[in-house]
């Protein structure tokens, strides 16, 4: 296939879902200049793929990951010039993105655009990326984010990391409540068959219907790591504490989710939640979330 004659795009970040952005871009027919903290690859430093893209990929852990590869004299920042297009795809919540932006000339198109999906989707190009920044520069960035899924302008730069936050507060609460309600069950000694003839009518149905295997011990495949969840919540409650708000369930899910790293599960899948909490519902309530 012959390549594309845009500018070419780098991808900082090459882990399981980094990758396969790299791979569906290639793909694509995109000359993509590659660079990972923990092996050699293409580029140099971060600086030197800002140098030679006219568009930054950004798919990194965590805030403090964002920072070692933006800043400094061979992060992003350094390499940043006039006309790149920077799209961090990390989940790393509004501040951080704040922080980013506030180094970087206006000349510089930021978004952030944290996705949904696992690896099957971004293999597949069917992630749902939600888009924060100027309507100019999600624009720009459309074409691109197509190969990768569905992009959704959803506001200003920060938006789209308060939205992935959001969408997953809803996913993490529910399988939480979900897991409380079968441990309930369990100690009312209501058999569990019993207690999945309730729950299908009850909001829960579709979570329970979809989550028979897990719940029976069945094994499951790691597409949302347990660890990368616990800090998703670590950048709620450090949002919501920021603007005052009052979260109560946070702090549950949150307690839930160090008690399953607690337990060696950190590297597991997020649905190893549910089997902590059936299996071990002693003492977690009580946890400190901090």
């Amino acid at each position: 296939m012959p390549r594309s004659p845009q500018a070419p795009v780098a991808v900082v970040g090459l882990g399981a879902t980094g990758s396969r952005i790299a791979g569906r871009l290639q793909d694509a027919a995109r000359d993509v200049i590659v660079w990972n903290r923990t092996s050699a690859a293409a580029a140099t430093s971060p600086a030197d793929a800002a140098r030679g893209a006219g568009t930054v990929i950004v798919m990194v852990s965590d805030p403090a990951a964002l920072r070692s590869v933006s800043e400094g004299g061979d992060g992003l920042v350094s390499g940043a010039r006039a006309g790149l297009q920077l799209i961090v795809m990390s989940t790393v919540g509004p501040a951080a993105m704040s922080r980013l932006a506030g180094m970087l000339p206006a000349s510089v198109d930021v978004l952030d655009a944290p996705v949904l999906g696992s690896l099957a989707e971004a293999e597949q190009g069917r992630l749902q990326i939600f888009v924060g920044g100027s309507q100019a520069a999600a624009a720009r960035a459309e074409p691109l984010l197509r190969e990768l899924g569905t992009p959704v302008h959803v506001g200003s730069l920060g938006a789209a990391s308060a939205a992935k936050l959001v969408a997953n507060h809803a996913l993490l609460g529910v399988i939480t409540i979900l897991g409380e309600t079968v441990a309930l069950a369990d100690e009312l000694g209501l058999p569990r068959e019993a207690a999945r003839e309730v729950l299908a009518l009850t909001p829960l149905a579709d979570q329970a219907r979809r989550r028979h295997a897990v719940l029976d011990g069945q094994p499951f495949p790691a597409r949302y790591r347990l660890a990368l969840a616990r800090k998703d919540t670590d950048l709620m409650l450090a949002s919501t504490a920021s603007a005052g708000s009052a979260q109560q369930m946070l702090p549950v899910i949150r307690s839930w989710l160090a008690e399953a790293e607690d337990r060696g599960r950190g590297d597991d899948d997020y649905l190893a939640l549910l089997n902590t909490i059936i299996d071990g519902r002693a003492g977690a309530g009580g946890r400190d979330a901090s």
